[in-house]
């Protein structure tokens, strides 16, 4: 093969590779429905409002998209009947009849509560990932995966700290 074309074609595939993740980080940062651009005028609220409102470790979840650490949530081992709330506007968003042990770390529920969330694609691990978000104040809550139980096959993994439990 001719050095000469060798070289430009490794050029051109590295310039794309570039030019790939570049479009990604861009695209990425751009979100869908911002966190405060929330669907009810009643939650939009300033990021000091929110801060005021959430703890440090919720306001990193739901403002911010973080990811709390496996295992750390208590809701995680939760059994109890009740239902599962957004802790940043109180929006009902799973039942814990939906819950179940996916050995992940995190609350995991094979289908969501009626109009309780809205969903994204997340490029953030450049693979494309499905993620969502309280209908109600926009929190961002976690990830669905197509790993789950039947009958519904998905897996939404959610942030504990983004949750609240009230028993029925």
């Amino acid at each position: 093969m001719n050095k000469k074309f060798f070289n430009f074609s490794r050029r051109l595939f590295l310039m794309g590779i570039f030019s790939g993740f570049l479009g990604l980080t861009l695209f990425s940062s751009k979100k869908v429905f911002a966190a405060s651009d929330a669907s009810k005028d009643d939650w939009k609220l300033t990021k000091e409002e929110w801060r005021k409102r959430l703890n440090p470790a919720a306001y990193k979840v739901l403002r911010e998209e973080g990811t709390e650490r496996p295992f750390s949530s208590l809701l995680n081992d939760e059994k109890r009947q009740g239902t599962f709330h957004c802790a940043g506007c109180d929006l009902p968003l799973f039942s814990s009849t939906a819950k179940f042990d996916s050995g992940t770390g995190w609350p995991s529920f094979w289908e969501p509560l009626p109009n309780a969330i809205q969903t994204k694609t997340d490029f953030k691990l450049i693979v494309p990932r499905t993620e969502y978000h309280c209908q109600g104040c926009g929190g961002h809550q976690g990830h669905v995966f197509d790993d789950g139980p039947k009958p519904t096959g998905k897996r939404y993994c959610n942030n504990g700290v983004a949750l609240t439990f009230r028993v029925n």
